[in-house]
């Protein structure tokens, strides 16, 4: 009998270190949408500034921002919905509604004047608000914020990502993409 307890004993042990430990583990691999967010066109959203270029048209031509609710206010037509769509989606939409009583054939492109920031918190040199650049990487937005802490994990942060309306969070390689909205928080190593 003294035999056996010993071994209830050490799986009971394994089992509650095992609890114990998992627990303490918050891990949460990036959702698939998550990954494939940072390959599609380019979403507008609150923050980005719009270079609007009406061909033959000055007065109509210019710098707009997209507002905390997600309109562009344009001249001659109003407030045209913009978070969510493509810089061809707007631009169609744009000239759609030119095309409604204003101009015959409107010429409309859209350029991103300076897209919206990203967020970078947690064991960084200097955490905060910073500009984003096509095709930035999450090792080149925490040099920007001043390199790691000496606290800091160096090989996996947490990004938490605006798709399709819905805020999502997921830990990736400092090597992994970011887009441009991300907030990124770099977590303290255990060792």
């Amino acid at each position: 009998m003294s035999f056996v307890q010993p071994k209830i004993l050490l799986a009971l042990s394994l089992a509650a270190m095992t609890a114990a430990l998992g627990g303490c583990t918050t891990y949460k691999p990036a959702p698939k949408a998550f990954n494939e967010a940072t390959i599609q066109p380019y979403a507008l959203d609150s923050g980005d500034r719009l270079r609007i270029t009406v061909f033959d048209q000055q007065s109509l031509t210019n710098t707009y921002t997209v507002d905390q609710a997600g309109y562009v206010a344009f001249p001659l037509i109003g407030q045209v919905p913009a978070r969510g769509r493509t810089l061809q989606q707007l631009s169609g939409q744009i000239a759609q509604k030119l095309q409604q009583g204003y101009l015959r054939d409107p010429d409309v492109t859209i350029d991103v004047d300076r897209y919206r920031s990203v967020f970078i918190m947690g064991e960084v040199g200097q955490p905060g608000q910073y500009a984003y650049v096509p095709g930035m990487t999450v090792q080149n937005a925490i040099a920007v914020a001043g390199g790691f802490s000496s606290r800091a994990n160096q090989r996996m942060v947490d990004v938490t990502r605006k798709i399709n309306g819905q805020v999502l969070t997921g830990r990736i390689n400092i090597s992994g993409p970011i887009i441009a909205g991300d907030t990124i928080y770099v977590r303290e190593r255990l060792f």
